[in-house]
């Protein structure tokens, strides 16, 4: 069975087409699969072209992703303001709803609450079962707007329930960045430029990643049932919650948290092998003998999104002091590869950093809580799942997706009936 829907030559079992993202990670030449630097296209677009054009100009980019993705085409700067000043127009959220999701039994999982609300706003919407291309796009720019002020929204309530700390709602203001506007929610004026500029650019490189990621997959699948959108999106939360999914980036950041005790001199490279060694004979830390972040089920030689955030990651990690760690980082991304092959006995199997590596300290030197990488992701890919939504409402087929299973226990089952009569 192909469980992770993957062929014996590494390449993805094909389920679908689609015209708005595209992951490289290899060639094939006749039989032969030949591994090549990563290139992630959003509607044909490299995204490193995209974001060296937004840091060029000083300027945050995310709005920009969210119109190419939805639209197919990239704005000029009345097509850019027009859209930006569209997702203000729904970025508050009625007082009413706000207290009454924050009345409700407080979890303590944002992504929960997420889902939730996403669900709650169903209520709200007059056409919520009209599923006519405008409507969907009118709801996805509903659904763009408000995660972030939910997920600010609902760390606060957590922290206030479960830590007993001050509940602060503050509102979204119409002059900041997505970005910025998240950090303003969650810190108050507590953030750097530098700050803004590194989480806009997760945004942005987390936007899409083609429809066979796991939680992209599932929009798909459940807008081929004919479902609403806020289902289909909050099934896509459910998915990304998973920590096989969505929590890659926490179980790094806890992984370097394990070497940073043990390694008693992160720049010698001899001790991290060695201590990597031990992480794959499953002698220390958790016992699953996983090297957290190294490896992607498509990308080869390099993961694109990785090299976009390891150079703004350095930079931050000079603004916060934080270099000897980043150095660490480094060098666990150098020795990885080659530890994993030694211990493998094979030059087969090519790993390079994915960008879960990077992203959680990234997070972690904003001054981002660990409960909100996930929902930050979310955020992120949100726009990603709108477009795979549309394009799959809008497909001339109308078929459902239904994949099938095999029943291995047919016997036992008749033999079991058979005895019974």
């Amino acid at each position: 069975m192909k469980r992770g829907l993957r062929n014996q030559d590494h390449t993805g079992v094909l389920v679908g087409l689609t015209n708005i993202g595209d992951v490289v990670g290899y060639k094939k030449d006749s039989d032969q699969i030949i591994p090549v630097e990563g290139e992630l296209y959003f509607r044909g677009y490299n995204i490193k072209e995209l974001v060296t054009g937004f840091q060029r100009d000083s300027r945050h980019g995310f709005d920009e992703i969210c119109y190419l993705l939805l639209t197919g085409e990239l704005p000029d700067s009345v097509d850019l303001d027009n859209f930006s000043q569209e997702l203000l127009k729904y970025r508050d959220i009625p007082e009413s709803f706000s207290k009454n999701i924050l009345s409700q039994p407080v979890s303590d999982n944002v992504m929960n609450m997420l889902s939730r609300a996403v669900l709650g706003l169903y209520a709200l919407d007059k056409d919520a079962e009209n599923r006519e291309e405008e409507n969907i796009a009118k709801q996805s720019l509903n659904l763009l707007a408000k995660f972030p002020t939910f997920i600010a929204y609902f760390f606060n309530a957590l922290r206030h329930t479960h830590h007993r700390k001050t509940l602060s709602i503050r509102h979204p203001k119409h002059n900041l960045t997505t970005a910025e506007n998240f950090l303003w929610m969650l810190k108050g004026k507590k953030y750097t430029k530098l700050e803004s500029d590194l989480l806009d650019l997760c945004l942005c490189i987390h936007a899409e990643h083609g429809g066979g990621n796991n939680s992209t997959f599932t929009v798909r699948v459940t807008s081929s049932a004919g479902t609403d959108t806020y289902a289909s999106i909050s099934s896509a939360i459910s998915s990304l919650k998973g920590p096989y999914h969505g929590g890659a980036n926490l179980k790094v950041l806890e992984m370097m948290d394990h070497l940073k005790e043990n390694i008693t001199d992160w720049n010698n490279k001899q001790e991290i092998s060695e201590y990597l060694n031990k992480i794959l004979k499953k002698e220390v830390y958790d016992g699953y003998g996983k090297i957290y972040g190294i490896g992607h089920a498509v990308y080869t030689l390099s993961d694109p999104r990785t090299n976009l955030l390891r150079g703004k990651a350095k930079e931050l990690a000079k603004e916060k002091n934080r270099l000897e760690e980043f150095q660490l980082y480094e060098n666990v991304e150098e020795l990885a590869p080659i530890v994993f092959a030694e211990f493998k006995g094979t030059a087969n199997k090519i790993l390079c950093a994915n960008v879960d590596f990077y992203s959680g300290f990234v997070y972690s030197c904003i001054g981002i809580p660990k409960e909100l990488f996930t929902p930050i992701f979310a955020m992120g890919r949100l726009p990603g799942w709108c477009a795979h939504r549309l394009e799959e409402v809008n497909m001339t087929s109308k078929r459902i997706i239904r994949p099938a299973y095999k029943n291995v226990n047919l016997r036992k089952s008749y033999k079991n009936c058979n005895e019974r009569n």
